[in-house]
């Protein structure tokens, strides 16, 4: 399956612009979404899973070479959507003294996994997330990565042909946050897995495809090594005081500043060497992140 999106726009009533003019094409496998908070993503998800409406614009989910399911309208056929779709939102609800197993049956039922089904479906979910062991515990009782790695369970729950998950590694510590890294990339193998984050590094580690997305307005896409590619040459770096990254600004086209041992690192963006102490740095896709979100490349 692809995903075709073209020409979305949303204005929300308080004359927020969150969408506009939105065109993509999501093929199988891992695709970032990336942008800082108030970017527009979310509301292009809560869009793709049918819990809002766009004010227009179209999205399809097309079936490719060798793929016998037929192209569903995304924004009109809401109820085949929700059959192809596998959805884990920022934050979910769970009951508070409900077991995991018999909350993925439930879950299940609405889905509407057929009874004679559902244990066996909910038993391999949980192996495959490897939360088996923890299936008689409730998910409130669940740490930060457990919690993902449930919400991952129920959204594959009806084999689905789109997953989106919608900033999954937040408050997740490193090992958590690699355990979702290897269980996400086993899942977008087959399915269209839209991944909306603002964390860099989900997207590096994780996509072969990606978009950038400010104010509601596509700034890149493509895949992450076109994306450096379009940088190679351009970035330089250059450790300096805390006091001087105001005249550095006004100076030069600064696209990301760090702090090394306490000591600020700032890359600029130039076509040539600028001088003064710079010296040349390797682009990473946070580089790219912050040149296309403050207007560089």
């Amino acid at each position: 399956m692809q995903l075709t999106i073209r020409n979305l726009n949303k204005t929300y009533p308080n004359g927020v612009k969150a969408l506009q003019d939105v065109s993509l094409d999501i093929p199988t496998g891992m695709y970032g979404l990336l942008g800082p908070n108030g970017a527009g993503k979310s509301t292009l998800m809560r869009t793709l899973a049918t819990l809002q409406d766009a004010d227009s614009g179209s999205a399809w989910l097309q079936p490719t070479e060798g793929d016998t399911n037929g192209a569903i309208d995304v924004l009109k056929e809401k109820d085949a959507v929700r059959r192809a779709l596998g959805y884990l939102p920022q934050e979910f609800g769970v009951y508070p003294h409900i077991s995991a197993f018999e909350m993925l049956d439930h879950f299940a039922v609405l889905k509407g996994i057929p009874a004679s089904q559902r244990k066996e479906v909910a038993s391999a979910l949980l192996q495959r997330v490897n939360l088996w062991e923890h299936r008689k515990k409730s998910v409130a009782s669940y740490s930060g990565g457990m919690r993902q790695r449930f919400g991952i369970a129920q959204a594959l729950l009806g084999d689905p042909k789109l997953i989106i998950v919608d900033e999954p590694t937040a408050g997740l510590d490193p090992g958590e946050r690699n355990r979702f890294y290897n269980l996400l990339s086993e899942i977008g193998e087959n399915v269209i897995v839209i991944l909306s984050t603002h964390i860099v590094e989900d997207v590096k580690e994780l996509c072969s495809n990606m978009a950038i997305i400010n104010l509601g307005q596509v700034l890149y896409a493509g895949s992450p090594d076109a994306a450096l590619q379009s940088l190679a040459g351009k970035v330089w770096e250059k450790a300096i005081q805390k006091s001087e990254i105001e005249s550095y600004q006004q100076q030069y086209r600064v696209i990301s500043s760090k702090l090394v041992a306490g000591k600020p690192i700032i890359h600029v963006l130039s076509e040539t060497a600028p001088g003064d102490g710079f010296k040349a740095a390797n682009a990473d896709l946070e580089d790219v992140f912050f040149a296309k979100i403050h207007g560089g490349e």
